[in-house]
């Protein structure tokens, strides 16, 4: 039995408490039957999809997966043969000796490391252990419509998925391969007869027989053809059609490769190291159809072929301006599929999509993002702006997987494109519960990589998610976390959405050792609303995940660095594992050198600081710096005593070393009466200023002997602000003590803490805080702070007005008498 400490949030951003819970981890042994149905995409319900294989998640808190790529990637082609009844006898005993034996790898996610989650969330429904389950024999009578409909939901093919487009011109059938075309089944007797005469061949065959060969084989029933690949005298025609590789005609070999995608043959056959050379040396003599269903048989075959696409790439840049609608939609498919970015053709790429704009499907819209997409394309914020105009406008016709794919691109590209958020406000939410949850994760990670919060998308999501959580791979579950706390959402279902994430967080723990950037995105979600799963920390903590982030192509450090500190100023009571010191003092430095660079320079920052400085009698009474340098922005630190006399305490600044200059402006009470009313007929403008400007000299004076005595009193909630009263000492009361004694000897010192927030530090179009700087505040308060806000919407256009317009701003924020009261 262990213990786990979870620190959460009761209630929201006030306080964190800690509660254990009684974590048991079962390693109880069990099995699943890997189960095929023919069932509708729902995604594709309009395009005629064939059916995929799908694995029903029985028990989410200790299942059994039987692992078996090969038969998913034939699941479809399997259940159309099944159907016809074609699936009898085997070829021979070889055959079904080769074909029966078929490796089955078990991964069992119920170990010691995966733990269970909270406790207090919605109770578990009850079922009897995995083990003592028949699911062979139970699965099929006992599974409710809920659980068919849940496993049909479910349903997704990531190789077929992206092709949907491919159905709706009939021009695709000369540029693409479609397993699912129809063809007569080979009896069996006949397959055995071929590869019979094959063994009985002297010599050298004709190009055509071997041809006429590989097509008859290839229409064998679907379950023969592993069996077949593996047949030896199979291997002889391979070796036959190798042999004679240069005497085949174009479409010959096209018909050979096409066979080779129907049968499944490992993209490593030596068949299809024989075939892509020989294509590569065609390439100019080809067209462009033809290049692009070789690409196209290719991928299905899932062979990379750089040298081939290189060459392909080529040839199409040579003649852009002959590309049909499908050649480049197909183009840019394979491009994408290719994960390859060719840098001479995507200037053109941008001009096609503008020519064939409106001319478009709208899957061919989404096939052309996903391609751009995956390949890395950058894209104009012209071209996307017009993609998204057009989307906005016909979303409710679109199919959901491809708005997903508009809207990977457009989080790609970072356009913030309101009309289209907005439409998808009113169109998605009604389709979270068909969506599978990759479907969801890339909607909801584009509302928060946007910064765009709306409520009917996030409630839904929150909703629909606890009954889906099983099938999130870990890096979704962590999406689903940092997007919530990204934008800082908490939905209705708060306890039950994050136990049931942080549960499976727990069952996908052996996955972060090669995907480690997941576990600490999904943490950092959880931090910035106020959640720590303190067993999930200490692991991500330890040296040898620490050592593991290192090998991680994203630069884990400062995430590192964020939830440790974050973990020391939350949670007191934690006692796992800790990041290094010495690794804690890099990541600070290196933090610091980025802010003096890149935030301490902005011009917003520099104008308060200066301004500050002026108004409260020198450097030494303002901290232009990163109070909490894990948060990674800045602030201005002010102190204040209780009775609202600034104290200086910046004394290590070199800048106050040096003599100061006379820019100091005091606000008095005068003065500010004349910014309120207009300035009084008795005094110019100069004279106002010289009166602030010796007030400032003043000030800057006491700052060297601090007094004890009161220079400033609250009458009635209101501070009085007269300057003199506050700068001149009072006979008696002065003491000649260093500054940093006087500042020991206050009884109440008020820290302030004062943001100059920008755009970035809010959601889209809205005044909603994002989660990384609500953390930032709530940390701030927990050591003592009181943080004051320059929010943008104020400072930004106050910076083009006068100096005394600013100083009157600042002095009105800084000495309000709330700040006090609320420490008092």
């Amino acid at each position: 039995m262990a213990t786990v400490l979870i620190c959460r949030r009761f209630p929201r951003l006030s306080r964190v408490t800690t509660f254990s819970t009684t974590a048991k981890c079962k390693a109880e042994s069990g099995s699943s039957k890997r189960k095929q149905e023919k069932e509708e995409n729902p995604e594709t319900a309009n395009t005629g999809t064939e059916s995929v294989a799908t694995i029903q998640l029985l028990d989410p808190q200790d299942y059994r997966v039987s692992y078996n790529p090969s038969a998913y990637a034939k699941s479809r082609a399997a259940s159309r043969q099944h159907a016809s009844g074609n699936s009898g006898q085997s070829l021979s005993d070889t055959f079904t000796s080769s074909g029966t034996a078929q490796v089955q790898h078990t991964f069992c996610t119920a170990s010691s490391q995966a733990l269970p989650p909270v406790r207090n969330t919605l109770p578990k429904p009850k079922s009897k252990p995995l083990l003592k389950q028949n699911i062979s024999a139970d699965f099929s009578v006992a599974r409710t419509k809920e659980e068919a409909e849940k496993e049909k939901i479910e349903t997704h093919d990531s190789k077929e998925d992206p092709r949907v487009f491919q159905r709706g011109r009939p021009e695709y059938r000369c540029l693409s391969y479609d397993k699912f075309d129809p063809v007569d089944t080979l009896p069996l007797e006949e397959g055995d007869s071929i590869l019979h005469s094959v063994t009985e061949w002297k010599g050298s065959q004709s190009p055509g027989t071997i041809t006429d060969y590989f097509h008859k084989l290839s229409r064998l029933p679907v379950e023969q053809h592993t069996a077949l690949v593996s047949e030896p005298r199979f291997n002889t025609l391979c070796r036959c059609a190798v042999k004679n590789i240069g005497l085949f005609s174009t479409s010959d070999l096209i018909d050979i490769l096409k066979a080779c995608v129907r049968l499944v043959v490992p993209p490593t056959h030596p068949l299809l190291n024989a075939c892509e050379n020989e294509f590569c040396r065609r390439v100019w003599d080809m067209n462009l159809d033809q290049l692009l269903l070789v690409a196209d048989c290719w991928r299905c075959l899932e062979r990379s072929v750089p040298s081939y696409l290189s060459i392909l790439f080529s040839y199409a840049n040579m003649h852009w301006k002959d590309l049909t609608l499908p050649q480049f939609v197909q183009l840019v498919y394979i491009i994408g599929e290719g994960r390859r970015s060719p840098v001479d053709l995507m200037q053109k790429v941008e001009s096609m999509i503008l020519k064939y704009l409106d001319s478009f499907t709208l899957e061919e819209m989404g096939a052309i993002c996903l391609g751009l997409f995956k390949s890395l394309s950058g894209i104009s914020d012209h071209v996307m702006r017009k993609i998204a105009d057009r989307v906005s406008l016909q979303m409710e016709d679109m199919s959901t997987y491809a708005l997903v794919n508009v809207l990977k691109m457009l989080r790609y590209t970072r356009m913030d494109h309101l009309p289209l958020l907005k439409e998808l406000g009113k169109v998605i939410p009604a389709r979270i519960p068909l969506i599978n949850i990759q479907g969801i994760m890339h909607i909801t990670l584009t509302c928060s990589s946007l910064h765009y919060f709306d409520e009917g998308i996030m409630a839904a999501v929150a909703t629909s998610l606890p009954s889906k959580v099983a099938y999130c791979r870990s890096k979704d579950a962590a999406k689903f976390l940092w997007s919530f706390g990204c934008l800082d959402y908490e939905p209705p279902n708060e306890e039950e959405f994050y136990s049931s994430l942080i549960e499976q967080m727990h069952r996908k723990l052996h996955e972060f050792g090669k995907f480690p950037e997941h576990l600490l995105t999904g943490l950092l979600g959880l931090a910035f609303v106020g959640h720590f799963p303190e067993e999930l920390i200490d692991y991500a903590l330890r040296d040898e995940f620490v050592q593991k982030t290192r090998g991680s192509k994203y630069e884990l450090k400062k995430d590192l660095f964020t939830l440790s500190k974050s973990v020391e100023i939350e949670c007191p009571s934690y006692q796992g594992s800790r990041l290094p010191p010495q690794l804690s003092q890099e990541i600070t430095e290196m933090v610091l050198n980025f802010a003096e660079q890149e935030i301490y320079v902005r011009p917003e920052i520099v104008e308060a600081t200066s301004l500050l400085q002026s108004m409260l009698g020198g450097p030494e009474y303002v901290k232009n710096h990163m109070i909490l340098p894990h948060t990674r922005s800045s602030d201005l630190e002010v102190h204040l005593a209780m009775d609202g006399h600034p104290i200086p305490f910046n004394l290590k600044d070199p800048i106050a070393d040096k003599k100061l200059k006379d820019i100091g402006v005091s606000l008095t009470d005068d003065l500010m009466s004349q910014l309120i009313k207009g300035r009084s007929n008795s005094q110019s403008p100069v004279e106002v200023e010289n009166e602030a400007r010796t007030a400032g000299q003043e000030r800057r004076e006491e700052a060297r002997t601090p007094c004890t005595g009161d220079h400033a009193a609250l009458s009635g909630g209101a501070l009085i602000t007269d300057a003199r009263s506050q700068v001149e000492p009072k006979s008696g009361h002065c003491l000649e003590a260093p500054p940093s004694l006087a500042l020991n000897r206050q009884p109440r010192v008020v820290k302030l803490a004062i943001q100059v927030s920008n755009r970035n530090h809010y959601c889209y179009c809205s005044k909603r805080l994002l989660g990384l700087h609500c953390l930032k505040r709530r940390q701030l308060r927990q050591l003592g702070y009181v943080v004051v806000e320059l929010p943008f919407w104020e400072w930004f256009p106050l910076l083009k007005r006068t100096r005394l317009e600013k100083l009157s701003y600042l002095h009105y924020k800084v000495f309000n008498p709330a700040l006090l009261s609320r420490t008092g």
